[in-house]
Formats: structure tokens, C-alpha cells, sequence
């Protein structure tokens, strides 16, 4: 028995599930690894996160859990923590994810109102109530450094070189100089960040917006309203009719009868802007350093996201940037490195 699961055998023992059986269930494309544990004899379940501590830090997910359970959603409930050694046992919120029910034929249209409820519920409420102390803040420094990931993963990878001084600067001050600063200036709110439905539950037992379960949102922050109505409208790994999108859109909107609807849709097109740039970097970055090509798959829907998101005029400085430095022909899905050459090069 490894070190690691002796750890984790011990931790189940002291909290009442030593005897628990223990089934893989489907990760994401963090270093964190989950199981379901089922009691034989009561049927009880529960899920056990493992975050190995030198790559993943548990604290955020803790503090962020409690504090959406304690404003009524339904994130899932923390049963017993090791910090040290990055391990939670936590509430089993079962398999039905928004992604396996649309799979499955659920409701499109009340999958997403749903989940478009939980932003406007979250969003009415004062930011002093929604952003738990100490939450870090989506600032333009943060933004920037997740839209520099195209530059430093994607480009080379498409380009066969790395990107010059010269053009890593003008990238930089795009975003700093000539788009960030164009996000309105409106109170911030809590922010999940990665709101879309493969970290979506349904849970039809349950009443309200609590119907919708909440995953992955350890890496929440304090920032724009329009970020999360994004993430969940203009999905990387899903095709969401425009019909759809309009609706969602409008739902939301109405909820909101005193909002700018222009300074909104700018700041909805900005951030799906620096969300897509940012994910066409983590998809190429998951491939060249950490060997898993499978997320390429969807770079060809990224770019399309990409495309309309610079359709804005507020966008018109990273076109310019893109037609220098990244023109239209290159932007494909990056080559796949064969294993062998690339365990060569990490040795």
C-alpha cells in the first residue's frame, strides 16, 4: 500500500468509513482525484476529494462550500477534513450532472433557467454577503495573467516558436492598456468562475434554486457580474443554440431592470474575450506539458466563442494583435507530440 493511500485508509478509518467501498468517479483536469464511498450495509454514500497537497490547496473549497451552503445553495456539505494532507469527505450529490441529464434528454431550457436563477439570486444580494473575507479579487493583474496563457502555450504550439519581446509587450498592453480597463466599474460580486454544466447538479428533491448543485468553485473570486452568466452561456466544451443563449440572456437581463445593458453586453463580450484566450492556453497547456490531448478536441468551438466575443468594438485592439502575431490560418488545433518525444524533452 502506498504512503498516499495508507493516509487516505486512515482518514476513512477516523471518520467512520473504513470499511466503505470505494468506487473512481470521473475527474476534471486538475491534480485532484475523487470517490464515491458506500456503505454496504446502510447504503450510506459519501465522496472523498484527494488533493495531493503539494499540487492542491483544499482550503478555498472548504471556505467557499460553507459559505454557499450558509446563503441556501447547494454546494455539497463538508463532513470531515485533513487540510495537512488534502483530504475532504463530502456530501454525495450523486451523478446526475446538467451535462449527463442534457445527454439523457432533460429539458434543456429549465436546466438553464435554473442555473441562470442561481447568478440572478446571487446576484441580488449585497456583495458584503456574497464574497466571503479575504476572497481574492478578479483584478486586471488576474486577468491578464490567465489571458496570457495564449501566448504562452497556444501561440508556440501553432506558431513552431516562441513568441517575441516585441509581441509579448503589445499582448500585454492590449489587455492592460486597451481592453481591461473598459470593464465597467460596478460593485464586484462572487464570482465561481467555473460555472458551466459539466460542475452543475440537478437535484429535483430539493426546493428553489437549491435544485441546481454546485461543483468546482475553489478557485472563486470578487469580480464582474457578467463572468459566471458567460462561463455558462459560451461553454468550451458544448455547442448552446443561439436561440438559447438569447433567452438565458434576456431572463437574466429582466431580473435586472436598472442595469446598462450595453455597458453588460461589453463587459460580457471582454470577459468571454479573456475566458477563451485563457482556455485555448489551459487545453494546448493540458497537452504539451501534462500529456492529456483529449481536451483538444474542443479548441475549434473556442475559437468560434473567441470570434464572436471580438466582434465587439470594445475587442478591436487584441483583433489588431491577433491578425499581426496570430493571423487567421493559424489558428488550428495544435499538433499532438508523441509521448516518447516529449517524455524525452521533460527529462
Amino acid at each position: 500500500m502506498s504512503d498516499r493511500n495508507a493516509l487516505i485508509e486512515s482518514f476513512l478509518a477516523v471518520h467512520g468509513w473504513g470499511g466503505g467501498l470505494r468506487r473512481r468517479l470521473a475527474g476534471d483536469a486538475s491534480f485532484r482525484r475523487y470517490e464515491r464511498l458506500t456503505d454496504p450495509t446502510s447504503g450510506r454514500s459519501a465522496a472523498l476529494m484527494d488533493a495531493p497537497p503539494d499540487k492542491e490547496d483544499v482550503r478555498p473549497f472548504v471556505t467557499l462550500a460553507r459559505h454557499l451552503k450558509g446563503l441556501g445553495f447547494s454546494a455539497p456539505a463538508v463532513i470531515a477534513e485533513d487540510i495537512k494532507h488534502g483530504l475532504l469527505l463530502l456530501e454525495d450529490l450523486g451523478d446526475d450532472t446538467y451535462t449527463k441529464m442534457l445527454r439523457e434528454g432533460a429539458d434543456e431550457h429549465d436546466l438553464y433557467a435554473l442555473a441562470v436563477d442561481v447568478l440572478i439570486d446571487l446576484h441580488h444580494r449585497p456583495p458584503g454577503q456574497v464574497i466571503p473575507e479575504g476572497l481574492p479579487i478578479y483584478d486586471h493583474q488576474r486577468l491578464l495573467a490567465e489571458a496570457m496563457l495564449l501566448f504562452d502555450w497556444y501561440l508556440p504550439a501553432v506558431m513552431g516558436r516562441r513568441g517575441t519581446v516585441a509581441a509579448q509587450r503589445e499582448y500585454v498592453m492590449v489587455w492592460l492598456g486597451g481592453v481591461l480597463p473598459k470593464l465597467s466599474e460596478v460593485p464586484p460580486t462572487l464570482v465561481l468562475r467555473d460555472y458551466h454544466v459539466d460542475n452543475l447538479m440537478w437535484l429535483p428533491a430539493r426546493a428553489g434554486v437549491a435544485r441546481c448543485g454546485l461543483l468546482d468553485f475553489q478557485d472563486g473570486v470578487a469580480g464582474p457580474r457578467a463572468y459566471d452568466l458567460m462561463s455558462l452561456l459560451e461553454d468550451a466544451r458544448r455547442d448552446i443554440d443561439p436561440s438559447l443563449m438569447s433567452t438565458m440572456l434576456d431572463r437574466y437581463l429582466a431580473a435586472f431592470p436598472a442595469l446598462d445593458r450595453a455597458a453588460f453586453a461589453r463587459d460580457f463580450a471582454i470577459l468571454g474575450a479573456q475566458r477563451h484566450a485563457k482556455v485555448i492556453g489551459i487545453f494546448t497547456r493540458l497537452c504539451v506539458r501534462d500529456g492529456k490531448p483529449d481536451y483538444l478536441v474542443h479548441i475549434p468551438r473556442v475559437w468560434r466563442l473567441l470570434r464572436r466575443s471580438l466582434g465587439h468594438p470594445a475587442l478591436a485592439p487584441l483583433v489588431e494583435w491577433l491578425d499581426r502575431y496570430l493571423p487567421a490560418d493559424k489558428r488550428t488545433v495544435p499538433p499532438v507530440e508523441p509521448k516518447a518525444t516529449r517524455d524525452a524533452r521533460i527529462r
